[in-house]
């Protein structure tokens, strides 16, 4: 007989060792699932499994990875891969903050390539699966500086890579989820405010130091944001903006974009139809 704990699946849950990563373990540990979690530093990931194990059981397995780097990809793209994955969860990424002609070009490749290249490929490793057992779900967790636009540094970070990444995560969820209607499987992507993580008080790509999470003791708790995304995923949300007031604006935006998308001329289907005769 197949356990309540089998039916709901595993969820490999990327950026797993503080703040919104380890707050969705935990809920979906919580909530039956088995968890993978993946992050870098292998200390916390063991500190984490331990934890959730005992307080949940189930299996809780770490998975020590750089995503950044193209074995620690491979090593999660093919984890993901797995008949018992349900959910796919990619959170891990860097900030990169600073004003773009001074920045490292080593960091910006590795803000993108953990911001865009990660969630992309472990998107594609984890799709066939999906579709093909009839159920699951991918978060992408994106950031709400993702619709910062032209706002100008002050009060907001220099942010032009990590923003644009961001901007990058929405476009392709979004475009995803409309290309899935009519499957089992959602594509979701969070796009939280600030949050009270260490995600802030990381020093360029070094994770901090020490086996215990830190807060920056400003923001929505990484617990209250994980909470709305997984209401927004059983309400079929698309875009989940924590802590949105007046709901209503995320239609708002989809209509300024299709007043845009026709505002020159011919509606955008006819411009990419393909020719006939």
């Amino acid at each position: 007989m197949t356990s309540a704990r089998e039916r709901r699946g595993t969820a490999v849950v990327t950026g797993a060792s503080a703040g919104i990563g380890l707050a969705y373990a935990e809920r979906l540990a919580a909530t039956g699932h088995d968890v993978v979690l993946v992050a870098r530093r292998a200390d916390r990931l063991a500190d984490l499994a331990d934890r959730l194990r005992r307080a949940y059981g189930g299996t809780v397995t770490p998975l020590t990875a750089d995503l950044a780097d193209p074995e620690g990809l491979a090593a999660v793209a093919e984890r993901v891969t797995g008949d018992d994955v349900t959910h796919l969860v990619n959170n891990a990424g860097i900030n990169g903050y600073g004003p773009f002609a001074g920045k490292d070009p080593g960091l910006i490749a590795a803000v993108l390539a953990l911001n865009v290249t990660a969630p992309t490929l472990l998107t594609r490793a984890a799709l066939p699966g999906l579709l093909a057992r009839g159920r699951g779900a991918v978060v992408n967790v994106a950031s709400l500086l993702a619709f910062s636009g032209a706002q100008p540094p002050g009060p907001l970070p220099h942010r032009a890579v990590y923003a644009g990444s961001k901007g990058y995560l929405v476009t392709f969820s979004r475009i995803l989820a409309a290309e899935l209607v009519g499957t089992p499987v959602q594509v979701q992507v969070l796009c939280p405010g600030l949050t009270d993580t260490e995600f802030h008080l990381v020093d360029a790509d070094r994770p901090l130091a020490g086996r215990e999470p830190r807060s920056s003791g400003r923001g929505m708790a990484a617990a209250d944001v994980v909470d709305a995304s997984l209401a927004g995923l059983a309400a079929d949300e698309t875009v989940c903006v924590p802590g949105l007031a007046d709901p209503a604006a995320v239609d708002r935006l989809l209509a300024a974009e299709a007043g845009l998308r026709t505002a020159a001329g011919a509606p955008l289907a006819d411009r990419y139809r393909p020719a006939t005769g």
